[in-house]
């Protein structure tokens, strides 16, 4: 594992319940960071399958000090604005500041475009691309008042580079979180904020594996028909979280001090066909 040092450092990151957003948590205090973790903390309406929960959650935050770091666990809907500046002002007040923002909240649920009920599009739209926005937004304002910089790193997809049937409306928010990406970027760059994202293919963890018992494996099997392997060292399996959160890291690190604007995917391949 390569090291970095975010000693003195605040991490706050969403979806941390379990996944990619603990695995990010974790990594971030084995570096020496003090992590702030939210996550909903209960299933949302219209998403069928087990989302992380607020025991997981204050699960996470246990690791965090386990790895000899502070730890704040907020129960956040990242779709709510006035519950995302509280966040970001619990955080404050707990730490004096906010050095990096992990964006990785996200759900999906699936449903065809044309048979897709509103409410569905609503709840994915607003929690993968419009949380993004808000989280951004107040931890931004933070980075621009204190004018020495920070990180945002968002988590889009595969599925931000290309399309997957049956998850338009995740298609198009992530998409959408590529887009929000580049303009941060060059919106924050006088404020030395580097804002870059994510794409991840299909990953071993709870979250997936929730999906794939609520779905059926089928469902994957039938978008590689169509796209081909999702990764193509290992046709059939998944990478791991924390091949993502390396990519994380990077980011989030002075290594990596002008890169701003990027969608870096970590994919074994599945967007080179």
């Amino acid at each position: 594992m390569v090291e970095y040092d975010f000693s003195g450092k605040v991490a706050f990151v969403t979806g941390a319940a379990h996944g990619q957003g603990r695995s990010h948590a974790q990594h971030y205090a084995k570096h020496g960071a003090d992590v702030v973790v939210t996550d909903v903390g209960h299933n949302l309406e219209s998403v069928p399958y087990d989302m992380g929960t607020t025991e997981e959650l204050h699960e996470t935050a246990s690791i965090v000090e386990d790895e000899g770091q502070e730890a704040l666990a907020l129960e956040v809907d990242v779709r709510e604005e006035e519950q995302v500046a509280s966040a970001v002002d619990q955080a404050l007040e707990e730490f004096g500041r906010i050095d990096i923002l992990a964006n990785n909240a996200g759900i999906w649920p699936m449903a065809d475009l044309v048979e897709m009920d509103e409410a569905l599009w609503d709840v994915v739209i607003d929690t993968v691309l419009k949380g993004v926005w808000l989280c951004s937004k107040h931890v931004g304002q933070h980075f621009v008042e204190r004018g020495d910089g920070g990180k945002i790193v968002n988590t889009s997809s595969t599925a931000g580079l290309v399309g997957a049937p049956g998850a338009g409306h995740y298609v198009a928010g992530k998409h959408g979180v590529i887009g929000l990406t580049k303009t941060l970027a060059l919106e924050l760059a006088e404020y030395d904020v580097n804002v870059n994202a994510v794409c991840p293919t299909a990953l071993d963890s709870p979250g997936m594996n929730n999906y794939i018992e609520t779905y059926g494996p089928e469902m994957l099997e039938e978008m590689g028909e169509l796209t081909g392997p999702m990764n193509v060292f290992e046709p059939g399996e998944m990478i791991e979280e924390q091949d993502i959160s390396e990519a994380y890291m990077w980011l989030s690190s002075d290594a990596a001090r002008y890169v701003t604007g990027i969608a870096l995917p970590v994919d074994a391949g599945a967007t080179a066909k």
